[in-house]
């Protein structure tokens, strides 16, 4: 995988078309990509995954400690 570059920023705009998710990376590049509604529902429900999944974690990490 290329070499990641940690987020700085990023803007949501509503577009004619759908949605233009803007990013900026440290330094200052910048990348713009257009999404149509169901690739931005996509992201959403792929990020809400990952997040639920970090909070099953968290809890197992607590159920054990409590056991120790």
């Amino acid at each position: 995988m290329a070499d990641l570059k940690k987020l700085e920023q990023f803007v949501l705009e509503e577009t004619e078309e759908g949605y233009a998710i803007h990013l900026t990376a440290e330094g200052g590049e910048e990348l713009a990509v257009a999404v149509t509604p169901e690739q931005l529902d996509a992201i959403i429900d792929a990020l809400d995954d990952l997040l639920s999944d970090e909070g099953d974690f968290e809890d197992e990490d607590e159920d054990e400690a409590g056991r120790h």
